[in-house]
């Protein structure tokens, strides 16, 4: 009963067979019922985080770098470990590099454009140098397995451990900078007046809001490419857009519904604390898993791509040194780059990959 439970959760054939008998008229339904979720989904989420910053103290944009960005990347390294224990260990790898693609280029590049974006420095100065370390050494370690393996390159269960060993002292170290930085203002939140939520109250609505995002995101997903499907849409270019949407979708809702409500500094925490969950966590998870085969085309096309996002980010937060946000032809940059990968994927067909 358990593995069957855990494999439509994980699975994703399994939910793709669901909705794929479902009438065109059902799956609009579905799709609008889950828009519906994951919209009063994240805006619970972020009551619940602002409520709980101005109970414990600590900036919004520590909250959105641990218990948000742990939430929205949790269940994408379950899927990544439940496809690597089912045989399909090749998807992880993807999963975790399309979501820090996705999050950074996608995510974090369009709210650029559309809003001004603080830049907390104390925080972005310390984290950001994680998000591109980690992912740095994810590409030196997978460059040394290509260098030393007489067959295919993989990243064996000694890497796996190895990341999920430096996510525990990430997480530890963010709490230590979260108490030296929690006394300082913090760019971006400004007073509110507004009634306080009550501690249990503020973790029902991060948690809630969670679940619900989540929920309808697993579920919108093959239900919008199962009607891509029907009306005739190649399958390489639903792989580019739906697939490559796929998990980051809940931290997509998050970056609208924080800005929406006025504290997109929550979006800048949510976007770089999922980057290094995504590197340490999601691979390192599924690493320890099932050893991952590292296919030729991340290499050629999906690492450089990473590390030209990543660098470009982390040159940006060096720009902010004057005290001002993010520009938004910074956001231009990474979301055009992002949408160049894209389109490469599918006009020189390198092989897409899961975010």
């Amino acid at each position: 009963m358990q593995h069957g439970i855990l494999r439509w959760i994980g699975d994703e054939t399994l939910l793709h067979n669901l909705v794929a008998g479902f009438p065109i008229i059902v799956l609009i339904i579905v799709i609008a019922v889950c828009i519906l979720l994951l919209s009063k989904g994240a805006d619970w989420m972020i009551d619940g985080v602002v409520n709980l910053a101005r109970r414990t103290g600590l900036p919004r944009i520590v909250i959105g770098a641990t218990i948000i960005s742990l939430g929205t990347t949790t269940p994408e390294a379950f899927v990544s470990v439940m496809a690597a224990w089912m045989g399909n260990p090749g998807l992880a790898l993807g999963n975790g590099v399309g979501s820090i693609i996705a999050d950074t280029g996608l995510i974090f590049g369009l709210i650029c454009v559309l809003t001004a974006v603080p830049a907390n420095r104390f925080i972005l100065n310390r984290t950001g140098w994680v998000q591109v370390g980690s992912a740095t050494l994810l590409v030196i370690i997978s460059v040394g397995a290509l260098v030393t393996a007489t067959g295919e390159p993989t990243l064996h269960r000694w890497v796996g451990v190895l990341l999920l060993v430096l996510l525990a002292g990430y997480m530890y170290i963010t709490y230590i900078w979260a108490k030296r930085g929690g006394s300082m203002s913090m760019e971006g939140e400004d007073h509110d007046d507004s009634e306080l939520m009550s501690l249990g109250k503020c973790w029902l609505f991060v948690i809630g809001g969670l679940f619900l995002v989540i929920l309808g995101a697993r579920i919108l997903v093959p239900s919008a490419s199962e009607i891509a499907h029907r009306i005739a849409v190649p399958d390489d270019i639903i792989a580019c857009t739906m697939v490559a949407l796929g998990t980051s979708l809940p931290e997509l809702m998050t970056a609208i519904a924080s800005v929406r409500k006025g504290h997109p500094e929550i979006m800048v925490g949510n976007v770089v604390g999922a980057d290094v969950l995504n590197c340490l966590f999601v691979i390192g998870a599924a690493a320890v898993a099932s050893p991952l085969a590292i296919p030729a085309n991340f290499f050629t096309f999906h690492f450089p791509t990473m590390l030209i996002i990543l660098y470009s980010f982390r040159v940006f937060i060096f720009m902010t040194k004057d005290g001002g946000g993010f520009k938004r032809w910074q956001g231009a940059w990474l979301l055009s780059i992002y949408l160049i990968y894209v389109a490469l994927q599918y006009y020189l067909n390198v092989g897409t990959v899961q975010s």
